[in-house]
């Protein structure tokens, strides 16, 4: 099959083997790599062909997406992939990773001709599973229009921010705020338990209120009996914290309320949770509080 009719998908993990899958299930060629082969088996099992190195995918597709844990694996991966891949080709990185690795990571593209699709997604893995992804997208926007297709298969909203890492930026943006909601949650919390009200009583109350949102709903099982498989980690919290607090930096802002709320997040893997939900967070507040009360 030609590189025009197949599709690549490097890093099929967590998020990228339920977004990929999808892309399978609507009938599309997909051939994939994964650093730890027992990923890509099991994307194999499911109907995808395998490759045995990046550049293998390069060479193989002429549209490729991206799945990838931080800014230096996205480094490799680019630098690895663009010198394989062919002029006019697409990558879309669907990762969370800092905008500066992503300015780093167009710049070598750009110098092989090959078209950026930043198009970092909202949601956990359930969501993905469910195809109902938010996905940001920026960078060429013919490049955007000729995908869509591709990426209405898992997912349930596309917005696209702009020419550039406009869309990096949104990411951190939702990011602050969800990470936030749950250091809030967690004070709030607490005063209710000194109160005398339970978490149950709490979460009823604040879900049928002007606050409640759909992160809420979601996250009132882990609230109330903490639910034991994370939606996304705690430790993955830490490093969108770190992304947002660079990037501020690197904008010369402040962002003071933020930076507390990572040395909580910080705080709270350092004492075991870093596995866990990061809405278990509200149980280190509650455990902090007892210990210095």
């Amino acid at each position: 099959m030609s590189a025009t009719n197949v599709v690549g998908w490097i890093g099929v993990g967590k998020m990228g083997a339920p977004m990929a899958g999808h892309l399978l299930k609507g009938g599309i060629d997909v051939t994939v790599f994964d650093a730890r082969p027992e990923n890509s088996a099991a994307m194999e099992e499911r109907g995808a062909r395998t490759a045995e190195s990046i550049e293998a995918v390069g060479s193989a597709c002429n549209v490729i997406f991206t799945s990838i844990p931080d800014d230096p694996a996205l480094a490799s991966v680019v630098t690895t992939l663009a010198p394989a891949m062919r002029k006019n080709a697409i990558l879309i990185d669907t990762s969370t990773v800092s905008p500066q690795a992503s300015a780093d990571a167009a710049r070598v593209l750009a110098d092989h001709g090959i078209r950026y699709l930043r198009a970092p997604v909202s949601g956990s893995t359930t969501i993905a599973a469910a195809a109902n992804l938010t996905i940001l997208a920026s960078g060429n926007e013919s490049a955007w229009r000729e995908v869509e297709p591709l990426v209405t298969l898992f997912s349930s909203e596309r917005l696209y921010l702009g020419p550039a890492d406009e869309a990096r930026f949104m990411k951190l943006v939702l990011n602050t705020l969800v990470g936030a909601s749950a250091s809030v949650l967690g004070e709030a919390i607490l005063l209710g338990e000194h109160g005398g009200l339970d978490r149950a009583q709490m979460m009823d109350v604040i879900l049928k209120s002007a606050v409640s949102s759909p992160l809420l709903g979601y996250k009132r099982e882990t609230v109330v009996v903490d639910a034991s498989e994370p939606a996304f980690r705690l430790d993955q919290m830490v490093k969108d914290f770190s992304l947002i607090l660079a990037a501020a930096k690197s904008e010369h802002i402040d962002m003071d309320v933020s930076a507390l709320i990572l040395k909580q997040y910080e705080a709270a893997a350092q004492d075991g949770m870093e596995g866990r939900d990061f809405f278990a967070l509200v149980d280190w507040i509650r455990d902090h509080a007892a210990r210095t009360g």
